[in-house]
């Protein structure tokens, strides 16, 4: 008489490789599953501020630090995008999984607290630069991009993204409404954004307002990316390295500590 064999067990190893997969395949098809909303809105919505800023108040045919306006412009909008987008996206995973209550489908398999980090961080990167690059293909239509330094553009580029994915992780997890989410956004992200020197110069600002925004951290995303366009920065180079690794090494190390310690996930 033939007896079926029990099912052998799986050796996950130190790294539970198919799980961190799955999650992170998860987030970026929970995205681009409605791309109109998160892909292709954005890209209306920066193309909204080009007009604005190119013909509505005059920006056209005037120079920043002796580049013409619209090429000195567009980095910082490319990188708006970008951070929105890569923020969006992990804190309304998180805050959508902990008002559904299917939170614990997350936090049951055997995914280490470092894993989910990675998994919803890369996410959120992944968002920011699909974003970001359709919204520099939109504006390159109307705008002459020309990329003076890869290397800038690629790895402020990536440490934009992962800075604010780690920020929307933070933000769904304390969050426990959407009214929490919409604080960070309106009272965090949105005036760091729009105070880093995306719509100009920080040179134009009197000295003390220009040594706060140095203490932005956005400000050095922004002028590192705008450099490796337009090869102008207005703070040096090197610092603004320096503070964007500091910044995601301290919120991966944050995040991960929640997530260990199951910080309002667990009931």
């Amino acid at each position: 008489m033939l007896t079926a064999s029990p099912p052998d067990v799986r050796v996950i190893g130190i790294v539970n490789w198919i799980g961190f997969w799955t999650l992170y395949a998860r987030e970026v098809r929970r995205f681009m599953k409605v791309s109109l909303q998160t892909v292709a809105a954005p890209v209306i919505t920066t193309l909204l501020f080009l007009a604005v800023f190119l013909l509505a108040l005059g920006g056209a045919g005037r120079s920043v630090g002796g580049v013409d306006y619209s090429r000195f412009l567009t980095p910082g909008l490319v990188m708006m995008a970008v951070m929105q987008n890569a923020f969006a996206n992990t804190s309304s995973s998180l805050m959508i999984s902990k008002t559904q209550g299917n939170i614990v489908d997350v936090l049951m398999p055997p995914l280490s607290a470092g894993e989910l980090t990675l998994a919803f961080a890369l996410g959120g990167m992944t968002r920011g630069i699909v974003v970001g690059v359709a919204v520099a293909l939109a504006i390159w239509c109307f705008v002459p991009i020309h990329i003076e330094h890869w290397g800038a553009v690629v790895f402020f580029g990536l440490s934009a993204s992962l800075l604010l994915a780690l920020l929307g992780i933070l933000g769904g997890v304390w969050a426990e409404k959407f009214d929490h989410i919409a604080a960070v956004t309106n009272f965090v992200v949105t005036p760091l954004s729009f105070l880093s020197g995306t719509f100009y110069s920080i040179d134009r600002l009197p000295q003390n307002w220009q040594f706060l925004a140095h203490l932005d951290p956005f400000f050095h995303l922004i002028d590192g990316f705008r450099y490796g366009f337009i090869g102008h920065v207005d703070g040096t180079l090197w610092i603004s390295a320096v503070v964007l690794v500091a910044c995601n090494a301290g919120l991966l190390a944050l995040c991960f500590s929640l997530f260990s310690r199951g910080y309002k996930l667990k009931a």
